[in-house]
């Protein structure tokens, strides 16, 4: 299934069925099966034309999830140490919120609040429905989440040429490229998936975030004067952008 496929399933229990498990992440088939409420042979039926038709895969603990295809690990070497990037999976949820709330409480890193607070209130860390298509990728050392990129594809036609792209290091692990692969990887899954143009916006006084995405391509496009209040005190909104040629 194409990441921008429809989503006009030709049968309602069908959509049901896709519906709960987008919104639930990685779920039993016996509680979806419950939740829709059909015999058990005609809900049999309509898994396998889902996971015919691309929308859900089944798991090797026999759970369902949805299929959105985000590649697969890649590993890396830089200054001795060796880590992955690879598309996150709902086990990260745990350590990826924590990750998410240390860099957040480290540095003014607004987005990353939001994205903790979306972690910790969402069932899914992947969506992928009629609104938006959400993935994150995770660096990982020694199997331990140390960094993310979040990726938000809007699926209003006029903004689904564009993606919102939130990157975040544990300050230890800050000198090893692993923001920039991140980077890298979900700008390279926004363009294979029609996307033109990526963005973000940060408070002016996270210097360090602004300057990073810079190094990497980044422009800087508007400043909207006292956007946000930090402390007490006005601070500008700086929207960075870049073109996915």
């Amino acid at each position: 299934m194409s990441p921008f496929g429809s989503f006009d399933l030709d049968d309602d229990d069908r959509m049901a069925i896709y519906r709960y498990v987008e919104r639930h992440g990685v779920v039993d088939t016996s509680e979806v099966a419950e939740h829709v409420g059909i015999d058990p042979e005609t809900f049999r039926h309509h898994v396998s034309i889902l996971k015919r038709d691309g929308y859900v895969r089944e798991t090797t603990e026999g759970k369902l999830r949805i299929r959105l295809d985000c590649g697969e690990s890649e590993e890396h070497e830089t200054a001795g140490l060796n880590y992955a990037i690879r598309p996150a999976c709902q086990a990260d949820a745990t350590g990826l919120l924590g990750v998410v709330r240390e860099v957040a409480d480290k540095q003014v890193h607004l987005v990353a609040e939001s994205v903790a607070e979306l972690i910790e209130y969402d069932d899914a860390l992947l969506r992928h429905n009629a609104g938006e298509t959400r993935v994150f990728f995770v660096a990982t050392v020694e199997d331990e989440v140390v960094g993310w990129c979040q990726v938000e594809i809007p699926r209003m036609a006029k903004l689904s040429h564009t993606a919102e792209v939130t990157v975040g290091v544990l300050v230890e692990y800050r000198r090893y490229s692993i923001g920039s692969h991140l980077l890298q990887r979900g700008m390279e899954w926004a363009r294979a998936n029609g996307c033109r143009r990526v963005y973000n916006s940060l408070p002016e006084t996270n210097e360090l975030a602004v300057s990073f995405l810079q190094e990497n391509g980044w422009r800087i496009e508007a400043v909207r004067n006292d956007h946000f209040e930090i402390d007490g005190d006005p601070v500008d909104e700086i929207m960075l952008a870049a073109d996915l040629d």
